[in-house]
This record gives C-alpha cells, structure tokens and sequence, in this order.
C-alpha cells in the first residue's frame, strides 16, 4: 500500500521519463507549463580544481528557467577563459632567479 492517490504517476528520474509523467497526469496537467527540470549530467572532474570549480557553477542552472541559463553559462565561460589564459601566462620568477 501507498501514500499515492489512485492513478498518480509515479516520481519522474529524467527528462523522457518527466514528460511521460506530465502526459500520464491527464489533459489537466498537459496544458500547465513545466518548471525546471534537471537533465543530470555527470560531470567528469577534470583534476584542475579551478576548473572543476568554475564546472561545479553549471549546476546552477539547473533549477533556473531558460532565460536565466545564459548569465550561468556566461559566468563560466569567462571563469574557464581565465583558467586557460593563465595556463599560458609566463611563470613568475623565484626569489632566486636573479640573474644579472
């Protein structure tokens, strides 16, 4: 026995198996707009921890409606520009690199 009402569908762990939760609710709930669904992606670290902490931020767009994604992804896209820029920048010198 469950807590369920009779004929509700059960919890949905993805985005096909969203959808065919919204369509089994009935024609009540076809027409009510979807909030924002979680596509559950797995992020594979990258061993960089900037990286994989600017990565980490994709997350925040999870839960935020399509036209909040855009500030997100800008977000990490120049976070990842800066890690990639400073891979390229010259070493600095050590306190013992004084070659005159």
């Amino acid at each position: 026995m469950t807590d369920e009402p009779a004929g509700a569908a059960p919890p949905a762990t993805g985005p096909a198996e969203a959808a065919e939760a919204r369509s089994a609710a009935g024609p009540e709930a076809v027409g009510a707009p979807a909030g924002p669904v979680a596509l559950g992606v797995v992020r594979t670290p990258s061993g960089h921890p900037g990286v994989d902490a600017h990565l980490a931020g994709l997350a925040a767009a999870d839960h935020l409606t399509a036209d909040g994604h855009l500030a997100v992804y800008e977000d990490v896209h120049q976070g990842l520009r800066e890690a990639l820029s400073a891979l390229d920048a010259p070493p600095a010198p050590g306190p013992h690199d004084n070659r005159s």
